[in-house]
């Protein structure tokens, strides 16, 4: 178990926060997932340092990847998650959560998602390239 102390509330469009944060999707299919960058509908995490804020984070990408936040999924239009349910997912995972092990799991994430960010750009790219070529 690590100790992070965090806080979760519902983000208001428009606040700034002055402590290192996050953002985390509460709606749609895609709830819990972690963001750098507010919308609409999400919650703002926020703690003490910027490592424990990094330590979170990937936390929390690797539970909504792993589908976790997914149970707790209700509405029948327009699933969301609850801010409550957020936090038990989230307390669970830091209870469960072994040092040692999540570092090297947090560096291979971080490797993974650089790649899929290059491929996507590739394939935007190939796109384009393949747009241009039907127009010449």
């Amino acid at each position: 178990m690590i100790d992070v102390n965090y806080s979760i509330a519902t983000h208001k469009l428009g606040r700034t926060y002055d402590l290192p944060h996050f953002y985390i999707l509460n709606k749609g299919l895609n709830s819990g997932r972690p963001m750098s960058e507010p919308c609409p509908n999400c919650f703002v995490v926020t703690m003490q340092t910027v490592e424990q804020r990094e330590t979170l984070y990937y936390l929390c990408f690797s539970l909504q990847i792993g589908s976790y936040f997914s149970y707790y999924l209700v509405g029948s239009v327009i699933p969301f998650i609850r801010i409550d349910d957020s936090r038990k997912v989230l307390d669970l995972a830091l209870r469960n959560y072994k040092q040692e092990q999540w570092a090297l799991r947090v560096e291979k994430l971080k490797k993974i998602t650089v790649y899929e960010e290059n491929l996507k750009k590739q394939l935007k790219t190939i796109g384009q390239l393949k747009l241009a070529f039907l127009r010449a």
